[in-house]
C-alpha cells in the first residue's frame, strides 16, 4: 500500500482538497443564504455562473495545464483552496456570483488535471489507483461538512468558517506539489491523425455523466423521498445522502483492491447492476430503512463507475492524446451533475419520486454497452499499433 500512496500521494491531495472544500460549502451554504438575505429561488440564481465557470475552464484546462508545465496540477488546487474563501467574503448579493465563478472556474480545472494526472501515472508505473483518489474525494468532502458543522455549532460567521476551512485545504492542496508533475498529451500534436481522440472520451464520459447524474440526483432527491414518500421525519431524510456518500467512500477504498485484478469492463457491468439493483430497492421502499438499504447498495455500486470508467479512457486513448482524452471524458461526465437533479426532479413531478429511481436503474443499465464498445475500441486502436 506504500508504493500505492506514494505515487498516488499529489493527485490524492488535490482530489481531497476538492473533497473538503465542496463539503464545507454544502454544510455552510444555510448561513450564505442567511448573510445574504435571499430565498432558495435567489440562491440558485447567484449560483448559476458556477458551473458555466467549471465547463469553460474545463474546455481550457488543456491549455493551461501544459502552459503552468511541471506545477499544473499545485497551482490549480492551490487556486481552488484560495477561490472558496470568497464566498464567505461576499456579503453583498452582486458580488457573491463572481466569488462563485472563481470557486466553479478553479474547480474544473483542476478536476481536469488530476484525473489526468492519476491517469498518466497509472500507465507510467502500472498500479491503479483512480478508485483511491475518488475515495479521498469523498472522505475530504464528509470531513469538510462535520469540521463546518462543527464550526456552525460554535456560532461562526460563513467568513470565518471558509477562510478557517479554506486555510486547511491550502495546507492539504501544498501536498499536491511534485517534483515533476507535468502531464504529457495536454498539448494537441501537430500531425492531426495522431492527435485525433475517436469515440474513447465520448463512450468513457458517457459512463461518468451516467455515474454523476445517478449519484447526484439520488443525493438530492433521497432525503425528499423519505421523507414525503415514506413520512419519515427531517431527520430520517438527513441520514439519506449521509448514508449514501459514506458508502460511496468505503466502497471506493475496497473497489481500490479489485480494480487491479479484475477486468475493467466487467467490473463495470456488476457495478452498474449493482447500482441499478440499489435504486430499485430505493424506489420500491416502503420504509426509510428499506430506503436507506438501497441506498447502500446503490452508492456501493455507483462509488467504482466514474473512477474505473476514467481509468478504461487512460488505458485506450493513445499515449499522445491521453491526457485530452481524459480532460474531454471529465466535461463530459461534469454535465451528469447539471442535468442529473432537474431530471429526476421532472420525472418525480410529473409520475412520482419512485419512477425517479426506476429511471436512474434504466441509465445505469447502459452503462455495461458503453463498457464493451469501448474496450472494443481501445483493442481496435491496439491492433492498428501493432501492425505494420
Amino acid at each position: 500500500m506504500t508504493p500505492l500512496l506514494t505515487t498516488a500521494r499529489a493527485p490524492l491531495a488535490a482530489f481531497a482538497t476538492m473533497g473538503v472544500l465542496w463539503g464545507t460549502f454544502a454544510a455552510v451554504l444555510p448561513d450564505l443564504k442567511t448573510m445574504l438575505g435571499v430565498d432558495e429561488a435567489q440562491l440558485g440564481l447567484l449560483m448559476f455562473m458556477t458551473p458555466i465557470a467549471a465547463v469553460i475552464s474545463m474546455l481550457l484546462a488543456p491549455v493551461i495545464g501544459a502552459a503552468l508545465g511541471r506545477v499544473a496540477l499545485p497551482v490549480a488546487t492551490v487556486g481552488m483552496a484560495a477561490a472558496f474563501v470568497l464566498p464567505g467574503q461576499a456579503q453583498t448579493v452582486w458580488l457573491f456570483p463572481l466569488a462563485m465563478l472563481a470557486a466553479g472556474a478553479t474547480t474544473g480545472l483542476t478536476d481536469v488535471l488530476m484525473n489526468a494526472r492519476v491517469a498518466a501515472l497509472e500507465n507510467r508505473s502500472g498500479l491503479y489507483m483512480m478508485n483511491l483518489c475518488h475515495a479521498g474525494y469523498s472522505f475530504g468532502y464528509a470531513a469538510g461538512a462535520v469540521l463546518t458543522g462543527v464550526l456552525r455549532d460554535l456560532a461562526w460567521p460563513p467568513g470565518w468558517v471558509m477562510a478557517t476551512m479554506g486555510g486547511l485545504a491550502l495546507l492539504l492542496a501544498l501536498a499536491s506539489y511534485e517534483t515533476d508533475g507535468r502531464i504529457d498529451g495536454l498539448r494537441r500534436p501537430k500531425d492531426r491523425a495522431a492527435g485525433h481522440l475517436g469515440l474513447i472520451p465520448v463512450l468513457g464520459g458517457g459512463m461518468v455523466l451516467i455515474a454523476f447524474l445517478t449519484e447526484n440526483a439520488a443525493e438530492n432527491w433521497s432525503a425528499l423521498h423519505i421523507e414525503k414518500t415514506l413520512g419519515g421525519s427531517p431527520a430520517h431524510g438527513a441520514m439519506g445522502p449521509a448514508v449514501l456518500a459514506l458508502t460511496m467512500g468505503v466502497a471506493r477504498l475496497v473497489g481500490q483492491g479489485f480494480a487491479s485484478r479484475v477486468n475493467p469492463v466487467a467490473l463495470l457491468a456488476a457495478a452498474a447492476t449493482i447500482s441499478a439493483t440499489g435504486a430499485l430497492i430505493a424506489g420500491a421502499a416502503v420504509s426509510p430503512a428499506m430506503a436507506y438499504a438501497g441506498f447502500v447498495v446503490m452508492g456501493i455500486g455507483s462509488s467504482v463507475i466514474a473512477p474505473t470508467a476514467f481509468s478504461l479512457v487512460g488505458r485506450a486513448a493513445r499515449p499522445e492524446a491521453r491526457a485530452r482524452a481524459v480532460a474531454r471524458a471529465t466535461l463530459l461526465g461534469y454535465f451528469g451533475y447539471f442535468f442529473g437533479p432537474p431530471m429526476l426532479g421532472f420525472i418525480a413531478g410529473h409520475f412520482s419520486l419512485r419512477m425517479a429511481f426506476v429511471f436512474a436503474a434504466a441509465m445505469l443499465m447502459v452503462v455495461p454497452l458503453l463498457a464493451r464498445m469501448m474496450a472494443a475500441r481501445g483493442e481496435s486502436l491496439d491492433a492498428g499499433a501493432e501492425s505494420p
